[in-house]
C-alpha cells in the first residue's frame, strides 16, 4: 500500500492511498473522488513527464510518500 501526495500549487494538497499495481487512471479516479473534479480533467506530472492513464504506478517507479504535480486540463 502506497500513500501518494498530489499538490496543485493552488492550495490543494491531496493524499491518496493506492496499490503499486494500480494504474495512473485508477489514481486519477481516487483523486477525483476526494477533490470533486472529473478524472478526465486531471493531469499528473513529475518534472516534465506527463503520466499516461494505462501504465501502472510501479512501472513509473512511484513509491510510498512520493509527491506528484496535479494540473487541471
Amino acid at each position: 500500500m502506497l500513500e501518494v501526495t498530489c499538490n496543485d500549487r493552488l492550495g490543494k494538497k491531496v493524499r491518496v492511498k493506492c496499490n503499486p499495481d494500480d494504474t495512473i487512471g485508477d489514481l486519477k479516479k481516487l483523486i477525483a473522488a476526494q477533490t470533486g473534479t472529473r478524472c478526465d480533467k486531471i493531469v499528473l506530472k513529475k518534472w516534465y513527464t506527463i503520466f499516461k492513464d494505462h501504465i501502472k504506478l510501479q512501472d513509473y517507479e512511484i513509491h510510498d510518500g512520493m509527491n506528484l504535480e496535479l494540473y487541471y486540463q
